[in-house]
């Protein structure tokens, strides 16, 4: 079954690999938001991208889900003894991932090919492809005015009140090479448990995406358990913009596109209503602790998934009947 899953930083990253351990490399593509991009110190940044790959190479900071295992501190700490930002916190080993993409792209090499170069060099099999090769970067419109997702995130620690939110050159954007080639040979779509707002819409944004997504059977799973994230500012940004926040509310914010959705065990309340949506549903442990958690709910998903293809190729049999 080809899978392309549409992910954000470390939740999408978790997922992603439980999803690789169940798939051949050929069988997953994961296309990854780059509304987070932003330059700092002169440097490129890609922090979902980076979180995504490293998870997959097994490079991943296993405390923190982000940053690089075994990290060490020492040009940041320089940097801020001599005066520099503190905000944005950058290992040493997270440092030559940003430096070598940067050269890379001033010599006039897209995102999507340094991406590629990264992942022979650190392991990774799954195909991994930002969103687009061209620059989308994440505007927070606030109470204080509107934010760089950055300036907003780390910042300013998500305390600004939120009041919505753009994607800056979106229009103009067009997918990274192999993103719809890849949606359109997908047996299923995955929307990751990402923040659908600052994660999965800016993805949702580029033109042509959401066309290629029509017709393919899509599946969600929450990034909302019990009314919170499990981490980021998700529920929060659903309480400022007036939405309950709850995995029904998730649902709820992609609408249409969904066939399936992923809910957590401790919301049994809401599988009706998320049927009454005309959704298939599956229930069960959403929480991803360690490796082993995973694997099993991507194992789960994986079922929807295969439900959902089920589903599709009966209708379409039936209609051709008729």
């Amino acid at each position: 079954m080809k899978v392309v899953a549409l992910a954000g930083g470390v939740g999408g990253a978790k997922l992603v690999d439980g999803l690789a351990a169940h798939l051949s490399p050929d069988e997953l593509c994961v296309v990854v938001n780059i509304g987070d991009d932003f330059e700092h110190l002169g440097l490129y940044i890609c922090p979902d991208l980076d979180t995504v790959c490293y998870t997959l190479a097994g490079i991943a900071n296993p405390e923190t889900g982000w940053g690089r295992a075994d990290e060490t501190w020492n040009a940041f700490d320089s940097l801020v003894a001599l005066g520099g930002p503190d905000w944005f916190h950058l290992g040493d080993r997270d440092l030559g991932t940003h430096l070598e993409r940067t050269r890379r792209l001033r010599a006039g090499e897209p995102l999507s090919q340094v991406t590629r170069a990264f992942c022979a060099a650190w392991g990774v099999r799954p195909t991994v492809l930002p969103a687009s090769d061209q620059r989308v970067p994440t505007l927070v419109h606030t109470e204080e005015g509107v934010l760089p997702f950055q300036e907003y995130f780390v910042h300013r620690a998500c305390q600004p009140k939120v009041t919505g939110f753009s994607f800056a050159g979106a229009a103009q954007a067009r997918p990274a090479p192999g993103v719809l080639p890849a949606i359109l040979a997908a047996d299923v779509v995955i929307l990751c448990p990402s923040n659908p707002w600052v994660s999965i819409d800016p993805i949702l944004a580029i033109p042509g995406i959401c066309q290629a997504l029509a017709g393919r059977p899509i599946l969600a799973v929450t990034p909302i358990i019990g009314g919170i994230t499990v981490k980021g500012p998700a529920a929060k940004m659903y309480a400022e913009l007036g939405i309950q926040p709850s995995a029904l509310a998730v649902a709820r914010h992609y609408g249409s596109l969904l066939d399936g959705f992923v809910l957590d065990v401790v919301d049994a309340e809401l599988y009706e209503p998320l049927r009454s949506l005309g959704l298939q549903v599956l229930m069960t442990d959403t929480l991803m602790r360690d490796r082993a958690d995973r694997l099993r709910l991507a194992e789960a998903v994986l079922q929807l998934g295969e439900r959902l293809l089920n589903l599709a190729t009966c209708n379409e049999s039936d209609e051709k009947a008729v």
